[in-house]
């Protein structure tokens, strides 16, 4: 990282609306690395379109809090020419009063759209929508629609749609189709109907219909059809992708809200809570450690081969969680499915615990001469893998019941599961068989 007088010297040049409008990752990246004061005073110099721009690459909560800190009149200025997936993300930062005031500071037509989208859950259609999309009239000549797209700020469009005097949808037309028709065409001649998905539809039926009809966009539409916006496929999976990493930080006792250059003061933040809480649970697995403190000190391979059960129950478990997260965020199951998922996972468990128990008997019968021991292992790994299996399915459909996310902290509390079944089992079969060792 630069030094700091190096990274305020690079703002002060760098750091200009055409810059930020044509190079605006590289304009943030030297922004992320400056102080709060000098970000505002930064910031505040910029237009519209360069603010924007800031915004919406900065980590969320660096960008909540610097919008937070301008004037109303400004920050409405700015959510009225926001995209809608950033008005959603900053609105609804800000405290009631102010979010209030806020809203009451845009046009009335913005506000009642903001209302309705801040209300949408979680993944629905309404927070995915691009309102910067071309939109044509069916009356238009083909010679009209050709101008307009060139005079909109959006390139690369390859389906453009159709409204009404209503501003209902109207059909669509491929951009191929429009520039190879005549000119004095009217272009609803040339339009074709048009798929569209509800404001409230769940990310999963926007994601089919996406598939099903291998289209470039979906069109987003109210309960009176009204065109609301456009949801782009490489924006839909690029958000999917986001929320797939915040998830994974998340299993991990990790906040989806920092980053790799994230300071450390906020990751201790971050991340401390749910390390005190790994704590007091690897105390629990010490414990039963401990419950055979006598038989360890008698058998001293005991101790050795410990971390090799923890481990693979380990593995074992964070594969079913893997799957099983996804298949609740996905909505392929439910808790209606959780018996049909502890059964796979105590078959697959059983017969992956079958196989390694060979594997791992023969290698520690060649290591210490043992066939008791040998033995020992191969009969926990065959009671852990199972176990730990069932652990993976068991512990995050129990949050989702409980309206917890799943994915928060699971590999904690999986791993605390795994290490107690895991000891339990090869401790407690050691010492039922310590004659044989």
């Amino acid at each position: 990282m630069s030094p700091p007088s190096a990274g305020l010297m690079e703002v002060a040049n760098g750091i200009r609306e055409d810059f930020v409008a044509r190079f605006p990752a590289e304009a943030v990246s030297v922004l992320e690395r400056t102080d709060e004061v000098t970000l505002a005073r930064e910031f505040s110099g910029l237009g519209v379109p360069g603010r924007l721009a800031v915004l919406d690459r900065l980590p969320p909560a660096r960008a909540a809090g610097l919008f937070a800190r301008i004037p109303i009149d400004q920050q409405a200025t700015l959510l009225a020419a926001a995209p809608t997936h950033l008005a959603l993300s900053l609105a609804p930062s800000l405290p009631a009063a102010k979010r209030e005031a806020l809203l009451k500071a845009v046009p009335k037509s913005l506000r009642g759209e903001i209302e309705r989208l801040v209300d949408l859950p979680d993944g629905a259609a309404g927070r995915l929508i691009d309102r910067s999309a071309c939109v044509l009239n069916r009356r238009m000549t083909v010679g009209e629609a050709i101008e307009k797209v060139r005079a909109a700020p959006v390139r690369g469009e390859r389906t453009l749609y159709l409204v009404d005097r209503e501003r209902r949808l109207d059909g669509r037309i491929e951009m191929q189709a429009l520039v190879l028709a005549d000119r004095e065409d009217r272009i609803g001649s040339h339009a074709q109907p048009a798929v569209s998905v509800d404001l409230v539809a769940p990310r999963e039926e926007v994601v089919d219909l996406l598939e099903r009809h291998r289209a470039d966009s979906l069109p987003v539409v109210d309960s009176d059809r009204r065109l609301l916006g456009v949801v782009r496929h490489d924006q839909l999976f690029e958000t999917i992708g986001e929320e797939a990493s915040a998830d994974m930080q998340k299993m991990v006792g990790v906040s989806p809200d920092e980053r790799a250059m994230s300071t450390p003061g906020f990751a201790v933040r971050r991340r401390l809570p749910w390390l005190q809480v790994n704590l007091l649970t690897a105390f629990l697995a010490s414990a039963v450690v401990a419950m055979f403190e006598g038989l360890i000190a008698q058998f001293t391979a005991l101790a050795v081969l410990l971390p090799v059960v923890a481990g693979q129950g380990g593995n074992a478990g964070a594969q079913a969680l893997a799957v099983t997260v996804r298949g609740i965020a996905l909505r392929e199951v439910s808790a209606r499915d959780m018996r049909r998922l502890v059964f796979k996972e105590l078959v697959a468990g059983a017969a992956n615990g079958l196989a390694l128990a060979l594997v791992c008997g023969a290698g520690v019968y060649l290591w210490s001469g043992s066939t008791g021991l040998a033995v020992v292992i191969s009969c926990a790994m065959i009671l852990s893998m199972p176990a730990a299996g069932v652990s993976g399915v068991v512990v995050p459909m129990l949050l989702a019941k409980l309206n917890q996310d799943p994915a928060t902290a699971s590999s904690i509390i999986l791993t605390t599961v795994t290490d107690v079944t895991g000891f339990l089992s090869f401790l407690g079969i050691a010492l039922a068989l310590s004659s044989f060792i």
